[in-house]
Formats: structure tokens, C-alpha cells, sequence
């Protein structure tokens, strides 16, 4: 009987002692002429949406806009980063008194529009078939 617990080829053989030199395989980056390739990543923007529909709304925001979709006040309690409804009076900065409806426009001067950042993922689309036809093969 074998002293080794499991018999398939490769498990503690002594050959997995040999130098790493031996072994084929991709240059180390460093070993390179030409340096270590730069990844292609995807491009990032800012942008701020309506927190009622999403839609993709302009900044600045005006005191007296207005969602182009739903309708909803953009200078409101529900547009602004300070919005919490786990905090007092809904709202992560200090205030004196609640303001009620959050979604109605308001004149609070603590104002900031949320924005988030967002992956470009869209691409535009080509002006005729053959040029499309023609980006497939390149």
C-alpha cells in the first residue's frame, strides 16, 4: 500500500519541483519591450436623475425647474444629496423645522442636486448600414 493518501498522477510528484525557468508561458509585463498593457476601460460621467422616473436631467438645476417627464419639482427635499429618511426631519443637515411635502419645491439654501457616477456604456449608433456592416470586419 502507498503512503501517499491520494494516488492520482500529479499530487506530490517530484517533478513539480523543477525551476519555474523551465516552464512555458506569457512574459512577465516587466520582461516586455513594449511595457505592460494599459486595460481598456469603461469611461465614467456624472449624472443627476429624477428620483421620481430616472430621467437624465441637466445640471445646473433651476430653482423653478421641472422633470421634462413626470413633472416633479427638481429644487425639492427628494432631488437633494442631503436627503435621509433615517435622520430628523428627513434631512442629514442641521435644520430647524420639517419641510413638508419633500417632493414640492422648496427654498432651501442647503440645497446641493444629488448626482451619482455612472459607467458610459452606451455607444452611438452608425449613420447608414455599410458603415455598420463595414465595423463588424475590421
Amino acid at each position: 500500500m502507498s503512503d501517499r493518501k491520494y494516488r492520482q498522477r500529479g499530487y506530490q510528484d517530484d517533478d513539480r519541483r523543477e525551476p519555474a525557468a523551465s516552464k512555458p508561458g506569457p512574459t512577465p509585463a516587466r520582461e516586455r519591450p513594449e511595457g505592460p498593457r494599459t486595460p481598456n476601460l469603461m469611461g465614467f460621467r456624472e449624472v443627476f436623475r429624477c428620483a421620481r422616473c430616472g430621467n437624465l436631467l441637466p445640471l445646473p438645476v433651476a430653482a423653478d425647474g421641472r422633470c421634462n417627464r413626470c413633472g416633479v419639482d427638481l429644487h425639492a427635499c427628494i432631488q437633494c444629496v442631503s436627503f435621509d429618511t433615517g435622520r430628523r426631519f428627513e434631512c442629514a443637515q442641521t435644520i430647524p423645522a420639517r419641510i413638508t411635502p419633500k417632493d414640492a419645491r422648496n427654498t432651501c439654501t442647503r440645497f446641493a442636486p444629488r448626482t451619482t457616477i455612472e459607467r458610459e456604456t452606451g455607444s452611438t449608433a452608425p449613420n447608414d448600414a455599410r458603415k455598420a456592416f463595414d465595423d463588424l470586419f475590421k
